[in-house]
């Protein structure tokens, strides 16, 4: 099996190279990740410059670009031929909710998916995991689970897991995406000739995180497996738009 490895992080982080190890135990890997922490990226795809690609010691290629551009490179010219799955991660910080319109570790997967690759974005739970190995393991049985049996229709998964010990999983668990309470407010600063500079807020907590969420799935020491897909319209109000534009 060949597998196509990226995240948002950047090539040097620690749950990337954590998930190298573990896959590549399993498959023949390809590794294509920014070359810096590109989180917040969301799907944005570099057309304003050329984009170079340079190989490191342990064998990643690095991509001076996004997420989705590591990816696109990877699939339409940088790789010999097609890879079976396409795993982002392992994220160091979680990405349930509406993270994933923002997040560059969900987006690089999307590209898989859009390409029509089966792929999975892998998440901790918290910023500065201690973990990873836990998500490692995850993601090794899901993948062995997939040569298995394998998926009836193109797939896409958001996946995060407790940054707790892998003997302290309770489970899995497919859910939906919460929701979150709007952002913190910015937070100012002065540089050293005095001028304002602001910090984006940080993310709200869980307005809709109950029972059935991939928020409460993880409180509760759950991985969570969200399928996702890229379709944004809100078919249930065709009708009702058709309707306001009638009148």
């Amino acid at each position: 099996m060949k597998i196509l490895l990226s995240n948002d992080d950047g090539y040097l982080a620690p749950g990337l190279n954590i998930l190298a190890e573990h896959i590549a135990k399993i498959a023949e890997i390809t590794v294509v990740a920014p070359e810096r922490n590109r989180s917040g990226a969301s799907n944005s795809l570099t057309l304003d410059r050329p984009l170079s690609v340079r190989k490191a010691a342990n064998g990643f290629f690095y991509v001076n670009g996004t997420p989705t551009d590591c990816v696109h490179l990877a699939l339409t010219g940088l790789m010999d031929s097609a890879p079976d799955m396409v795993i982002s991660g392992i994220n160091d910080g979680a990405n349930m909710g509406d993270d994933t319109i923002y997040s560059g570790t969900v987006a690089a997967a999307m590209e898989g998916y859009l390409l029509g690759i089966p792929s999975f974005a892998i998440s901790m739970s918290q910023h500065n995991a201690q973990h990873f190995e836990t998500a490692a393991k995850v993601a090794v049985e899901l993948v062995n689970h997939y040569l298995k049996t394998g998926f009836t229709t193109p797939t896409l998964l958001n996946i995060n897991v407790p940054d707790i010990p892998y003997s302290a999983l309770k489970g899995r668990e497919v859910t939906r995406l919460g929701k979150r309470h709007k952002a913190e407010p910015v937070i100012l600063a002065k540089t050293p000739r005095n001028e304002t500079v602001y910090w984006v807020g940080a993310a709200g907590q869980p307005n809709d995180g109950g029972a059935g969420t991939d928020f409460y799935a993880v409180a509760n020491h759950f991985v969570s497996i969200s399928p996702i897909h890229v379709d944004l319209t809100k078919h249930q109000q065709l009708g009702e738009i058709k309707d306001w534009l009638s009148k």
